[in-house]
């Protein structure tokens, strides 16, 4: 099968960048060092394209009360202009997919799905629409994402946005969006990112994404900003704590095991899949006082622990590795993993086996790195 390209994939290629296969996507892996990119998103900025992932659109009067029956979270809550990180799950409690929903009307959601599940996400929100007053949308093969992040992110910005637009910039709070035009290319600008920096994310029509990429690597060459690929994306996100779909989160994991517990409404009305699970599940004190918790891993050696690596406490099998690799911004070797929570606390030193040989591992609190406010 034929990995898809972005519309941008020709404007990568011509930078030099290599390409990896993510989620059935042909994407840049990177476009020269990803350690230059890693630190350039932590010093500067970098523009990635994230156009593999899914956009679908809920609207009509029903929108809120619809999205309560299908994600894990309170969306009708969500103040118009604001977004909001949820679950979808499925009737054995297990994670469809997290993603992030925008609220862009009284009656007007954003759902963006990760790119290897924009499909079943977009299908399953299509399939349980009965009953209720909206319409679903997939518009994912029409609608590009370019991020860009770093400290730099805004002053970038905001040079390129339209006449009297620069304080919607200015003035964007975390998890907020509207629409704007930067470099006179109408798109819905959020201030979200998968990075532990400030940034952006912009969302934009496939025929504007490729002029939209080049003014912002145009205008952000002297703020420092490059581009950047997946690799430096996932050490980004693994220093920042982020769990990645596939590696971390599952259709079998517990959102309770995942530290994500929070993200779920109990208080809503609407029923939701697995609904009755997670509540005997929350009850139980899955990942808490039972089951596995997902723990970050400082490394007291130089060797990195990588994802499906056993990991033991006074010689017996306690869980495993589901990222890892050195932190370039700390210096040492970072790892998140699932143990048993009795080998949870903060402070165990754990083995890590890797291959064939124990390496110690320290039980530290996530994220690794937090970037100064």
């Amino acid at each position: 099968m034929t990995a898809q390209q972005t519309v941008l994939h020709d404007v990568h290629a011509a930078l030099g960048a290599s390409f990896t296969d993510f989620g059935g996507w042909d994407m840049p892996l990177k476009y020269g060092s990803e350690l230059a990119e890693h630190k350039a998103v932590r010093e500067a900025a970098g523009v990635f394209d994230l156009s593999h992932m899914g956009e679908v659109r809920v609207t009509g009067p029903d929108a809120g009360k619809f999205l309560n029956s299908v994600l894990a979270g309170n969306l009708a809550v969500i103040k118009v202009g604001k977004a909001k990180y949820s679950l979808m799950t499925n009737t054995e409690g297990g994670i469809v997919d997290d993603l992030i929903t925008y609220r862009l009307g009284e009656e007007e959601y954003l759902v963006v799905p990760n790119a290897g599940n924009a499909k079943t996400v977009a299908g399953i929100l299509a399939e349980s629409v009965e009953g209720f007053n909206v319409t679903v949308k997939d518009e994912s093969a029409d609608t590009s994402l370019v991020a860009v992040q770093g400290p730099n992110a805004e002053a970038i910005l905001v040079p390129l946005a339209g006449e009297g637009q620069a304080e919607i910039v200015t003035g964007m709070g975390y998890y907020a969006a509207a629409p704007i035009q930067i470099a006179g290319i109408e798109i819905l600008l959020a201030r979200t990112g998968y990075t532990g920096e400030d940034g952006f994310e912009l969302y934009v029509a496939n025929e504007n994404a490729a002029a939209l990429w080049n003014a912002i690597l145009a205008g952000g060459s002297e703020q420092g900003l490059i581009p950047c690929g997946l690799a430096a994306r996932d050490s980004l996100r693994l220093e920042a704590g982020m769990p990645l779909y596939g590696n971390e989160l599952s259709t079998t994991g517990s959102p309770f095991e995942a530290g994500l517990g929070p993200v779920i409404s109990f208080k809503k009305e609407e029923n939701f899949p697995g609904r009755d699970k997670l509540e005997a599940a929350k009850e139980a004190g899955l990942g808490s006082t039972t089951g596995r918790k997902l723990v970050g891993l400082m490394g007291q050696g130089r060797r990195a622990a990588r994802g499906g690596y056993a990991v033991s406490f006074e010689g017996k099998e306690v869980g495993v590795v589901t990222s890892g690799q050195p932190s370039p911004t700390l210096g040492y070797p970072v790892a998140m993993a699932y143990v048993d929570v009795a080998a949870a606390e903060l402070g165990t030193v754990l083995d890590v086996d890797l291959r064939g040989k124990a390496e110690k591992f320290e039980v530290i609190e996530l994220p690794f790195y937090s970037r100064k406010k």
